[in-house]
């Protein structure tokens, strides 16, 4: 099952990220990922919120472009080794993995990897395959 992320594009200047955040949590909108990729020229900011709809509306509403991508959570044993099995078994299927980041935890001994892919219904088939089944938005308090 996929989930909307949100990529909000920034100009490079201090107070853009506690712009955001701070728009945000006045909507009553909380985030359950938040990754940053930049440039010299700007930074794209990837979010998770647990309403991805009224998020964007929020964000767009003061100003802030942005598009929204489906993206595949994965639960990942909370050890050490357990990322590294479950990259092994999408290498194995010789599956590119355009960017990854992780959620902000849950507490049930699993951690959740967030994974932007080409194909995501070929990648939820090959974590089926191998025993481990996407997250669905309740899992990861996502409404």
């Amino acid at each position: 099952m996929t989930i909307q992320q949100i990529s909000v594009f920034l100009e490079n200047r201090a107070g853009q990220l506690a712009e955001i955040t701070s728009v945000l949590a006045k909507n009553n909108i909380d985030l359950r990922a938040i990754h940053i990729a930049e440039t010299t020229d700007y930074g794209v900011l990837r979010i998770i919120a647990d309403r991805a709809q009224d998020a964007a509306n929020v964000l767009l509403n003061n100003g802030f472009i942005l598009s929204m991508t489906p993206v595949v959570a994965a639960a990942v044993p909370d050890r050490p080794g357990g990322l590294a099995q479950l990259l092994a078994v999408l290498a194995q299927a010789d599956m590119d993995i355009e960017y990854m980041y992780s959620m902000f935890g849950r507490g049930d001994g699993l951690a959740y990897m967030v994974f932007r892919v080409k194909d995501a219904e070929q990648l939820e088939a090959i974590l089926r395959s191998h025993g481990v089944n996407p997250a669905a938005g309740a899992d990861l308090g996502l409404n």
